[in-house]
């Protein structure tokens, strides 16, 4: 018996020993996990587009791992994060490393307290997030919250124009009907009157869809028929995902303004018509894009909202379309004319990466952070790998390239084959880069909309909202009343124009708003905004 004691007693010291082993190299920044190649075991979540592939396909992202001397697990989601991110939260077990444009919020942060690194205290382990920051010191502040604490790292990718979203009609089919693009809503329904009825695309079946638009996942995103409302005079912020806008200053939400009612009963119009597509708001993504796309030479979509003309229809069907100006709600309309200002929310970026504070493996993640935001490293998180989405033209300048599939449109390509706008990256102002022709088509598809965005007065209708932070208690409020919103304002939303009936709902629903917290929102955000705007001057 006292023999079986002593080795157990013997087992249990050592156990004790190998444990203190381990954690002292743990918190000492050594690697507990490393493979037989030498290089160090790393886990980390990616949220990425639909449109994405395998990320192990990504030369680029290979070369990175290799030299950061690290192998990475990769868990991929492409959708239902929102779903999965609180059970993952909630288990305390996360990943080493979660990447995607705020996969993990400022709210996430407060909620769970101590489950991220604060990686203001390994600055310098991240010499390439300390020049972004003193290069563009805005970064560091979409960085930093309230407290001095750093626990996501943001973006800066430069290139990008004033909004996302451009309106496109299909030119073809106007001049094939003699008709005019339109200049006002009841000219827009008329024209789609006439898609829907006259065979536009020839082939003798009515299978023209004259309105399309992207499933919405809030009230309001990028190409969603809510950029009518700048018919209105309502000036968008980022596309205003949750309603939220700045007029002359004052904080609002355009999902109690009686220009959204208008707006929607319009949609509703529309739809009773048969002029919207049936499966606008159960569609994913991948389907609204896809659909525009047609087949052959025979478009299917007349009317739409896009980033850019091949990339919403593809390269054969692109030249059928036109891009718009924005359009007047009605012929005698006295309203100044306004867009979705977007410039802030496509350049930056927030959360794009955070880090356990758990990991074993700290030196060796710090080390693959910092290579992302090299410069050379995010030019190929943006576009594409060197050699086959870059080309070096050996003089320290390069070259963004074709798609290698000649089948794919640039933006399609870029997503397809790369994590694009959804990646950590830093693209330094003094990188000599040549678009591709995408980037380069959109800045002339965005000259209609010159006018209005130029317009845009952004020191009193703009919400600054990348830049601004939330104390604990707000953030905590402001992010369940936006949950509940956002649930009660979508299923109306879609209810509405798919079936009408908003004017009788409409003042019981202003009460519902009310009750869940829209107004407690308002007043929080209003404090933050006239703070942020003060601090400016």
């Amino acid at each position: 018996m006292k023999k079986v004691v002593s080795g157990i007693l013997a087992l249990s010291l050592s156990a004790s020993m190998l444990a203190a082993c381990s954690s002292d190299k743990a918190s000492s920044g050594q690697a507990t996990n490393v493979g037989k190649d030498g290089r160090v075991q790393l886990t980390a979540l990616i949220t990425k587009h639909p449109l994405t592939e395998d990320v192990s396909k990504m030369k680029w992202l290979q070369d990175v791992e290799k030299k950061a001397g690290v192998d990475i697990k990769w868990q991929q989601v492409t959708a239902d994060w929102g779903q999965k991110k609180g059970t993952l939260l909630a288990s305390g077990d996360i990943p080493d490393l979660i990447i995607g444009p705020n996969a993990v919020t400022d709210a996430d942060y407060v909620q769970y307290n101590g489950l991220f690194e604060d990686l203001s205290k390994d600055m310098k382990s991240l010499p390439n997030v300390e020049k972004m920051f003193t290069e563009h010191p805005e970064t560091k502040q979409i960085a930093t919250q309230l407290d001095g604490n750093i626990y996501g790292l943001p973006k800066y990718q430069r290139f990008w124009p004033a909004t996302a979203t451009r309106m496109f009609i299909n030119q073809k089919w106007l001049d094939k009907l003699g008709l005019k693009m339109p200049t006002n809503w009841d000219e827009l329904y008329n024209v789609l009157v006439a898609f829907k009825k006259d065979d536009p695309n020839g082939n003798g079946q009515q299978d023209e869809i004259p309105m399309d638009f992207a499933p919405p996942g809030t009230i309001s995103g990028f190409f969603e028929p809510t950029m009518l409302l700048g018919s209105e005079g309502i000036t968008l912020t980022d596309a205003s995902g949750n309603g939220y806008f700045v007029e002359n200053g004052k904080v609002k939400n355009f999902v109690t303004d009686d220009r959204f009612k208008k707006l929607v009963e319009f949609l509703h119009k529309c739809y009773a018509a048969g002029l919207i597509n049936k499966e606008v708001f159960t569609q994913d993504y991948t389907k609204f894009q896809s659909v525009a796309r047609g087949s052959g030479d025979a478009a299917k979509v007349g009317f739409t909202w896009g980033w850019e003309v091949t990339d919403r229809f593809g390269n054969q069907l692109a030249p059928q379309y036109t891009s718009m100006p924005q359009i007047k709600e009605s012929a005698d309309s006295t309203a100044k004319l306004s867009w979705s200002y977007d410039y802030n929310g496509l350049n930056y970026g927030a959360n794009m990466i955070t880090m356990s504070a758990k990991t074993q493996n700290k030196a060796a993640a710090l080390k693959f952070i910092n290579a992302l935001y090299d410069t050379k490293v995010s030019m190929q998180v943006l576009f594409g790998s060197l050699g086959t989405n870059i080309a070096d033209n050996g003089d320290g300048s390069y070259k963004v390239l074709p798609p290698a599939d000649s089948k794919m449109d640039p933006g399609t390509w870029k997503w397809t084959s790369t994590w694009a706008d959804n990646g950590p990256m830093y693209i330094s102002d003094n990188l000599k880069l040549t678009l591709g022709t995408d980037m380069q088509s959109v800045g002339k598809q965005t000259e209609p909309l010159a006018p209005v965005l130029n317009a845009v007065d952004k020191s009193k209708d703009v919400f600054p909202g990348m830049f601004i932070k939330y104390s604990k208690d707000d953030n905590s409020k402001l992010s369940l009343n936006d949950t509940n919103l956002n649930t009660l304002v979508l299923a109306k939303y879609s209810q509405w124009i798919t079936k009408g009936g908003i004017e009788n709902d409409w003042n019981t629903y202003l009460n519902n708003v009310k009750k869940a917290g829209l107004e407690d929102n308002l007043k929080i955000m209003q404090k933050y905004y006239d703070k942020y705007m003060s601090s400016q001057k």
